[in-house]
């Protein structure tokens, strides 16, 4: 094999290690949040950890890179040595960034908590661009080092101490960026520099303060209104207005029917990891000159464990047409999912009408 073919081969090495990255976590996370997840993104980060104290011994005895790969096999084989431990470090990172990218896109339900997704969707294309810069630049290494760790906390603190209170993401944050000092420190002539880490942090708490980051581990099942809500052996029933034909997206109609004096019902699920307890609520909103008007709030104590997620149900009478929106959020004010819809004056059609179960 001739030089430049080799090297048009080793342009895929990123590519391959992100796909792999990428399809490992779809597997593995799955369609819910379990312990398991948690131990898995642990592992990657302290497989970076310790690939990038190794790089930092590396750079601490100023080793000369490996001969052009015009040598040979063997000058190729030592290249490739060579830039083994970038590529597992960008692997672990790109590991952590698209299992965090698939918890975070799951928890996220409206524009604010959509960008964050976004943003770290962003973060896993551009650590498919970085390649060799880990280890070599050691300012950068830190900085998403921190930015994983960080996150990661985000995630698992509170599905460890059963809650998701605003303490415990001050915390996680702060557990994150000390872990990536700490590691600094035990890294041979402590390279780079880590003021990026006090960057990270306090973009990300601001963040939190502006409502871009969801409520984390809670992820939104579903979100319904209808009619007639009844309890059958355990499972909520509500009669729903099917959408139109032409509007194959939906699976419920958009606009909802309410005779006058009639009640509409609405039913959530939250998913949130067995041991979670969260302080949840529902909130009724109706459009009025060019805002939106509380109408009813109703809170409750929602437990995880349950894979189609915690339910609850509430109502509001006499509903005016208009455009509406229903809100499941923890009483904190962190919304977890919108419905919007609009109300309309009169009776439902009754062949329009189908069962939802819960």
């Amino acid at each position: 094999m001739n030089t430049h073919r080799w090297r048009r081969i080793a342009h895929f090495y990123p590519l391959a290690a992100f796909l792999g990255g990428f399809a490992w976590d779809v597997l593995t996370i799955g369609q819910r949040i379990r312990p398991l997840d948690f131990w898995l993104l642990g592992g990657y980060l302290v497989g970076a950890a310790l690939l990038i104290l190794w790089l930092a011994h590396r750079a601490a005895r100023a080793e000369v890179p490996p001969a052009d790969p015009a040598a040979g096999w063997r000058g190729r084989l030592a290249e490739l040595l060579d830039k083994a431990p970038y590529l597992l470090v960008q692997f672990f990172f790109g590991g952590v960034f698209s299992a965090l990218f698939i918890l975070c896109f799951k928890s996220s339900a409206y524009l604010n908590t959509w960008l964050m997704s976004a943003a770290l969707g962003g973060l896993l294309v551009a650590n498919e661009f970085i390649g060799v810069r880990y280890g070599r630049r050691f300012t950068l290494t830190w900085a998403l080092f921190a930015l994983n760790a960080i996150l990661l906390c985000n995630f698992a603190l509170p599905h460890l101490m059963g809650s998701v209170d605003p303490l415990w993401f001050h915390l996680s944050t702060a557990l994150g960026a000390g872990l990536t000092l700490g590691l600094r420190r035990l890294a041979p002539g402590r390279p780079g520099r880590v003021w990026p880490v006090w960057g990270i942090a306090g973009a990300l708490l601001l963040a939190w303060n502006l409502g871009m980051i969801a409520p984390v581990p809670l992820v939104k099942r579903d979100l319904a209104v209808g009619h007639a809500f009844t309890r059958e052996n355990g499972d909520y029933l509500l009669q729903v207005e099917r959408a139109p034909a032409w509007q194959f997206w939906r699976r419920d109609a958009g606009t909802v029917h309410v005779e006058g004096g009639g009640r509409l019902y609405g039913v959530s699920g939250v998913f949130a990891p067995f041991g979670i307890v969260a302080d949840l609520e529902h909130r009724w909103e109706v459009e009025e000159n060019g805002g939106w008007r509380l109408v009813y709030r109703n809170r409750f104590t929602s437990t995880g464990g349950r894979e189609h997620g915690f339910r609850a149900y509430s109502w509001v009478l006499d509903p005016i047409p208009g455009n509406w929106r229903f809100s499941v959020a923890t009483q904190d004010g962190r919304t977890i999912g919108v419905l919007h819809f609009r109300v309309a004056a009169g009776a439902p059609d009754p062949d329009r009408l189908r069962e939802r179960r819960f």
